[in-house]
């Protein structure tokens, strides 16, 4: 008889006393029973744990409740301890204040098993708000912050194509978030993929982890998931142009070495290094680009105080040349952007000069043609005059 449960369940917990509750419901409601939870919190400072340690006793021993030593800021290390905590063969993340459909884990672990899939990828989602009936009410198939089209219209094994697959990355065909996705354990501890510490994009290097790695990676059609929208969210709370700089930098600094790290190991890029310089340009542009946006309200001193004291302590001996280096970066984008600005000044004016000179011809074509007709009109009666003249010789 197997004594390890077909699928983990890791939900990390932060200050979620609110949604925890009907999180839980929503598993316990599983139509697919043979699996365990993982919750892990991250220092709370609200009831959550207490309504988790509420529901133990109708997991009948599947709900355990660890504990971080101190906040993490995010739900990747929590995560991490998750998946180390996990005995499932496969683990599936449910965020504490979302939910499942009540087939969730029937649908997608029939999948993985039918397919032997390594990931089983959920191309569509659930979305509300509220809680209690108003959540129910507002229930409706994600329409924004979703892959690119086109879409599984039935489950398809992803290409094996590892240039394919990151040309998809470049292009947004996959949804990093983890909970869209069942992933074997095994993929996970064989390869070491696990979420960087970083205040946003973690998800990114995970998922990119997951496809430089994974043999069967099926897409299905399948909505499971049930996100719940708030309006504290991290993404969703005001920050000063520092905040937002140590914000969108942070992965850029200290996720993408975890990155790297990943494709190091594959021998795809050690004989391709473009693809390997694409996949990290590809991750820093955006966050980089966010953070000069930032920047431009602050003197460049002022910039590279802010990463200098907020990540110096990572950088070692080099903090001083990275803070530099990134103010200097941020120089030479603000440099270009006036000159951008000044080259499209520039060409606002040459066009309107050229609509001007084009109404000028238009006008001096107009007084071309008047001229042409009144000239023809001239020639016409000249040549009338000539006529009567001509008759008026002839009589004598």
């Amino acid at each position: 008889m197997k004594n390890t449960p077909s699928v983990s369940i890791v939900t990390p917990l932060y200050n979620a006393e609110k949604y925890i509750g009907e999180c839980l419901d929503s598993i316990l409601n599983q139509t697919f029973q043979d699996f365990e939870v993982v919750v892990v919190n991250d220092c709370s400072t609200d009831n959550s744990c207490a309504v988790v340690e509420s529901y133990k006793k109708k997991f009948d021993g599947r709900l355990t409740l660890s504990h971080m030593e101190k906040n993490s800021g995010s739900g990747a290390l929590p995560r991490n301890k998750g998946i180390i905590l996990s005995r499932g063969e496969y683990i599936f993340f449910v965020d504490a204040d979302d939910l499942i459909t009540p087939t969730a884990l029937e649908e997608m672990y029939s999948l993985a098993e039918n397919y032997n899939a390594d990931v089983v990828y959920c191309e569509k989602y659930f979305m509300s708000k509220g809680t209690g009936q108003e959540f129910k009410d507002n229930l409706h198939i994600a329409t924004e912050r979703i892959q690119a089209p086109p879409f599984v219209s039935e489950p398809t094994f992803e290409t094996n194509d590892l240039a394919e697959r990151i040309d998809k990355i470049m292009n947004r065909k996959f949804w990093v978030t983890p909970w869209l996705k069942m992933v074997s354990r095994n993929l996970l501890l064989e390869n070491n993929i696990f979420f960087p510490h970083v205040c946003i994009s973690e998800d990114n290097v995970w998922t990119y982890g997951l496809l430089f790695y994974a043999k069967n990676f099926l897409r299905v059609p399948n909505a499971v998931y049930i996100r719940r929208l708030t309006e504290d969210s991290m993404m969703g709370r005001k920050k000063t142009p520092q905040q937002m700089i140590n914000f969108w930098i942070n992965p850029v600094l200290l996720g993408v070495k975890n990155l790297d790290d990943l494709m190091s190991k594959v021998e795809f890029f050690k004989t391709n290094p473009q693809y390997r310089y694409a996949v990290l340009e590809h991750f820093i542009s955006l966050a980089f680009a966010c953070t000069f946006q930032a920047s431009l309200q602050l003197p460049p001193f002022a910039f590279y105080e802010t990463i200098k004291q907020e990540f110096g302590k990572f950088l070692g001996e080099h903090d001083v040349l990275i803070s530099l280096l990134c103010t200097f970066l941020s120089g030479q984008q603000k440099t270009a952007m006036k000159n951008m600005q000044e080259v499209n000044q520039f060409a606002a004016q040459a066009r309107r000069r050229i609509s001007d000179l084009e109404k000028i011809n238009v006008e001096n074509a107009a007084y071309i043609s008047e001229l042409e007709n009144f000239i023809a009109a001239s020639q016409k009666r000249i040549a009338e005059l000539e006529n009567e003249i001509n008759l008026l010789k002839g009589r004598e």
